[in-house]
């Protein structure tokens, strides 16, 4: 994930608003105490998902992908009045520490937090989504991207995460997880069911907005 220059990386971050206090206690913890933190959105890139929050107004958000929390917490700072975000993960060893840092925030009570596997989860779930995450397994993004389609409103927002893939895209030789992403990135661009913008902010956001 270092493709990107740390000094415009740095000016980018120091030109941007503050985090808030619990989001900068999740971002050291988690470099601290939680394996492959780059996994993290960070600084830059949670600011941009609350912005985008912020701009839609979502009366449901749906992440997939919790890991420590981060995202999700940016993502619930743009919800409605009565809005909610639903966000699943597979691995159960970090809900403790997740939930934690949940109960700590101001959207407790607005966020439905799952563990178990995506694939099962997100069939089962009944809501209508304005925002979709897909930060999870990238061999997967495909599926999670036929899965969630049909679920989100029209004009709605899908974003998914690492995109670039540390630069790897542009790169001869591809290892399986690269090649997932060139799969998506592809099968992204040429689904008339959406608009695309891919966005070189950190690791790469692909944008998508459902237009049938």
């Amino acid at each position: 994930m270092d493709f990107i220059n740390q000094d415009i990386q740095r000016y980018a971050e120091q030109h941007t608003s503050e985090e808030a206090d619990l989001l900068k206690t999740i971002n050291r913890d988690t470099h601290a105490k939680v394996l492959k933190p780059r996994m993290l959105s960070g600084h830059l890139q949670g600011r941009l998902l609350s912005m985008i929050s912020h701009m839609i107004r979502p009366k449901y958000i749906l992440e997939i992908g919790t890991y420590t929390g981060y995202s999700a917490l940016c993502l619930a700072e743009g919800l409605q009045d009565g809005g909610k975000l639903i966000t699943i993960d597979v691995n159960e060893e970090l809900e403790k520490v997740t939930r934690g840092y949940f109960a700590k925030s101001a959207y407790q009570e607005k966020i439905e937090y799952i563990v178990g596997n995506a694939r099962e989860v997100v069939p089962a779930l009944s809501y209508k989504y304005d925002l979709v995450f897909i930060d999870a397994d990238k061999e997967s993004y495909s599926t999670y991207l036929d899965l969630v389609i049909d679920h989100v409103n029209l004009n709605g927002i899908i974003l998914a995460d690492n995109v670039l893939w540390s630069g790897k895209v542009i790169e001869a030789k591809s290892d399986k997880d690269t090649r997932a992403i060139l799969d998506f990135n592809k099968k992204v661009h040429n689904d008339k069911r959406v608009e695309n913008v891919l966005l070189p902010v950190r690791d790469g956001i692909m944008m998508m907005r459902k237009v049938g």
